[in-house]
């Protein structure tokens, strides 16, 4: 164990090398970008939170492998809407905080076999998860959901066009998307992460228990259980030392075109970063989140860097408890298999 920690201590400060970030990067930029934009355009800032979920199928694709960049985009985008949709629903309840905590297990659970299935890049429900809670923390009406169906659909598309127009400049043919089955636990961890973590943070009382169950997932995401370690370290320290720069640029009460430019710059250094060091990222990242928040509906700065602090401690903190605890657990599950039956 404590040459596992130590590990996970190097892999703290550990930069990767990864080539073609900067493609990455600006189709994510792009792909933010102009929904956001348009969406301002019409004079409806509070559909940005729509607009920026289907912009974020742009994330995906990066390391396609068993799929094509444009088969596992148009399933995470699909998701995506999907999960948008999810979350103005439950946001028509007048009971919804207690209500999105075993909803967003089931996306969790949910998104995981989708994700095993099609091999997703990035692994796992993370951006299901943060795209169901965030809509359905806001208060909505039935009639929002054909809105956010459509905004968060087309942003997803054009994201989609985005990533693939070199593709369809090449002409080059993509592969249909083909499910798997796949039979594993981890299904079962992202929901347990969720209820757990959004549950503690609900029966807390912070403002954004979404946060708590996002940062829960995260390291689930990683292989192995020295880079989930790391990967928890990264969440909390990153996201801790990402108040900063969110104070920063929360200070000035930035106009919401100037907000959007600031959002998809962010987002570019974000995808250029990700994949060489995740806290590093984490001070670009963490206020980019609460920037298109406060695009959608403004909160009082110091609440909002308050809860996302706590939050993530709390989220995190779960996250790695559960990947520490599944070996033991694990072992006593083969052990009780191997006890001959009485």
């Amino acid at each position: 164990m404590s040459e596992q920690v130590r590990a996970a201590v190097r892999g703290l400060l550990h930069v990767r090398p990864v080539p073609g970030a900067h493609r990455v990067a600006l189709r994510a930029g792009i792909s933010v970008l102009v929904p956001l934009l348009a969406v301002l355009a019409l004079d409806r800032p509070g559909w940005s939170v729509y607009a920026a979920f289907g912009a974020f199928t742009s994330l995906y694709g990066r390391n396609h492998v068993h799929l094509s960049r444009a088969a596992m985009q148009a399933s995470a985008g699909a998701a995506l809407t999907v999960s948008v949709v999810l979350g103005v629903l439950v946001g028509t309840l007048e009971s919804r905080a207690w209500v999105v905590v075993p909803v967003a297990a089931a996306v969790a659970a949910l998104g995981a076999v989708l994700a095993a299935a099609q091999d997703w890049h990035p692994p796992g429900p993370l951006f299901l998860i943060f795209a169901f809670g965030a809509v359905a923390s806001a208060p909505h009406l039935v009639s929002d959901v054909p809105v956010a169906a459509a905004v968060a659909g087309l942003s997803s598309l054009f994201a989609l066009l985005v990533g693939n127009v070199g593709s369809l400049v090449r002409r080059q043919k993509s592969r249909p998307a083909r499910l798997a089955h796949v039979w594993s636990w981890e299904p079962v961890r992202y929901a347990v992460a969720a209820v757990l973590a959004g549950g503690t943070a609900t029966a807390v009382g912070i403002g954004h228990p979404y946060w708590a169950m996002v940062a829960a997932v995260v390291p689930l995401s990683a292989r192995g259980v020295t880079a989930q370690l790391v990967r928890a370290g990264h969440r909390i320290l990153g996201t801790l030392l990402g108040l900063l720069t969110s104070a920063a640029l929360l200070a000035p009460q930035l106009s919401p075109y100037a907000t959007v430019l600031v959002v998809a710059a962010l987002q570019i250094v974000t995808e250029l970063l990700v994949g060489r060091n995740y806290g590093v990222a984490l001070l670009f990242i963490t206020p980019m989140a609460l920037l298109m928040g406060q695009l959608a509906a403004a909160r009082p700065t110091g609440q909002l860097l308050f809860d996302r602090g706590v939050e993530t401690v709390i989220g995190a903190v779960i996250g790695g408890a559960i990947v520490l605890c599944e070996p033991w657990l694990r072992a006593r599950i083969a052990t009780g298999e191997r006890k001959p039956a009485r």
